[in-house]
């Protein structure tokens, strides 16, 4: 299974993975901020972004889990974790629920609240257009300082656990990714916490379609049987609408009486 490393220590803040990320997948050079945005530079037109923290550079992007939540919420399938690794996105499945965006416990995918036409927006990993042909994500390939490296999952947590005995004063000793959320396919190495990558600040090794499987499952029989109450007060209304129809306008429920003299 494919992965992406990325050690804090060697980011210069260049951007180029951002830049490449654009290129690749055709988004928009630059975006304008809008109020609906979180302030970590993704948006439904960036994939990834460098956020500076504590006098370094750390990037962010989809973390590609190991279980996705997102898929996991999804309700048609446009989510899908693929066995090369990458989470990838289907925009003709999407209905715009943003399901995922909710359940998402790294806050990465964002909607395209601007377009006419919105759809959920996030890093496929260069999936359909490089993964599949056997090439690497735009994102690694252009990293100047190999900061961001891409290859198997195995051999990543390999090279990240000895980076981690080799200079221990230079790494906190643990490995983002390697078991919180389930695991995922984007691994972290880094001076500094990472926890500002997570929706609340922490995040449980237990992975969360765990806990979000059974509340979709419930989904669709709470829409049938919603469904059917609402057949059967439809019906009620209707067939008493009809019975009144039918008796018409009467008086003293069968007519007037003669009165005697």
């Amino acid at each position: 299974m494919k992965a992406i490393l990325t050690d804090v220590t060697k980011c210069i803040g260049c951007e180029k993975c951002v830049a490449a990320c654009a290129a690749e997948n055709k988004l928009p050079a630059a975006t304008s901020p809008q109020r609906w945005t979180l302030d970590d530079g993704l948006s439904a037109d960036r994939f990834c972004s460098v956020l500076r923290r504590d006098g370094g550079y750390v990037r962010k992007q989809c973390r590609h889990c190991e279980e996705p939540a997102c898929v996991s919420a999804c309700p048609v399938g446009a989510l899908k974790k693929t066995p090369e690794g990458p989470v990838a996105y289907d925009g003709s499945k999407c209905l715009g629920c943003r399901y995922c965006m909710m359940a998402c416990p790294f806050g990465i995918p964002r909607y395209a609240w601007a377009s006419p036409v919105p759809y959920v927006r996030k890093c496929t990993m260069c999936y359909a257009n490089r993964i599949q042909e056997g090439r690497q994500p735009a994102c690694t390939e252009a990293c100047p300082e190999k900061a961001t490296i891409f290859g198997e999952r195995d051999a990543l947590l390999e090279e990240a656990h000895k980076r981690l005995l080799a200079d221990p004063s230079k790494y906190r000793q643990e490995i983002w990714g390697e078991a919180d959320a389930g695991g995922t396919s984007v691994l972290y190495v880094s001076p500094i916490p990472l926890d500002f990558l997570t929706v609340g600040g922490h995040q449980q090794a237990r992975a969360l379609p765990q806990l979000t499987a059974p509340a979709m499952a419930a989904v669709p029989p709470v829409f049938v049987g919603m469904g059917a109450v609402m057949g059967s007060l439809y019906w009620l209304i209707g067939r008493r609408k009809k019975v009144a129809a039918e008796e018409g306008p009467q008086s003293n429920h069968g007519g007037s009486k003669e009165k005697k003299p």
